[in-house]
């Protein structure tokens, strides 16, 4: 398993590792499994998808209901399969990792007016709101998530609101792991913030300059929405150049920001949550 922050280059090692032993390589990422974002999701590329298996890579359509619970099973799946060598799981999102190696909690499905209610408050800009109500509600949860991502917020109010215990209640019941941390191989890749944030705005530049724009216009409605696809970072930045709300240098500039904290955010998981897997410490002359 790799893991890494947004850029710190986890997709070309993964891709050097499967090709010099024979292994697929597994989507951990929960952007690239959508169809409608290659080159804003930085998807690896055709050419390379030609030199080793891909595995969970665009295989879902972009109005498609999707969660780590479906992503467990599709590697509990890909895992119980014979193969000849184990795959690297390589990817960003540190919730499908800790629920591979930890396990995920089998909480009921959500009632769909609670669903209703939550989609219509964060409609109207109320992500402030579900965090008072969480505060109130769910302390341990509360204290225990990311605030300023909407969708880890309203997946725990949905969960309160709807089942009556927290998530974090509910995450301390959960069966056995898929893949115990014992058993595999953990790696995060990390290196110096100004090293990150120069490979960063050169790869937004490079996704605007190859398809990044046609992408979000392709795309624009999704972007008003709040499904999960919509959550691309950059997307909507770009979006309002397209619509001709700002211009392109300052939605770019916009995007940048964006991704900064994203892997900012991402940074602090691997720290708080992955603190027994293998930290290799990369920079510009390890990596490029």
């Amino acid at each position: 398993m790799i893991a890494g922050a947004t850029g710190s280059g986890k997709s070309d090692l993964a891709l050097e590792l499967a090709v010099a032993q024979g292994r697929a390589v597994v989507n951990a990422d929960a952007l690239q499994v959508y169809g409608c974002w290659r080159k804003l999701s930085a998807r690896p590329e055709i050419a390379d998808e030609n030199r080793a298996r891909h595995l969970l890579y665009g295989h879902v359509d972009r109005d498609a209901a999707y969660s780590v619970g479906t992503w467990l099973e599709e590697v509990r799946h890909i895992l119980a399969t014979p193969s000849s060598a184990a795959p690297v799981i390589v990817g960003g999102t540190g919730l499908y990792f800790s629920c591979l190696t930890e396990g995920l909690a089998e909480i009921p499905a959500i009632a769909p007016e609670v669903r209703e209610r939550s989609d219509r408050i964060l409609e109207r800009g109320g992500l402030a709101d579900l965090c008072g109500d969480l505060e109130r509600d769910d302390p341990d949860t509360f204290a225990s998530i990311d605030l300023a991502n909407p969708k880890r917020v309203q997946r725990a109010w949905e969960v309160y609101q709807s089942t009556g215990r927290g998530l974090l209640d509910w995450q301390r019941f959960a069966p056995p792991p898929i893949l115990p941390l014992k058993n595999a191989a953990a790696f995060v890749l990390d290196g110096p913030v100004d090293w990150l944030r120069n490979r960063l705005e050169a790869r937004f530049q490079s996704m605007v300059e190859n398809g990044a724009l046609d992408e979000v216009a392709a795309n624009l409605d999704l972007l008003d929405s709040n499904k999960p696809a919509a959550q691309a970072i950059g997307g909507r930045e770009l979006a309002a150049y397209l619509r001709g709300e700002t211009t392109l240098e300052a939605a770019i500039e916009a995007a940048n920001i964006s991704t900064r904290q994203y892997a900012k955010r991402q940074r602090s998981w691997f720290r708080n949550r992955m603190k027994d897997w293998t930290f290799l410490q990369i920079s510009q002359s390890t990596w490029g």
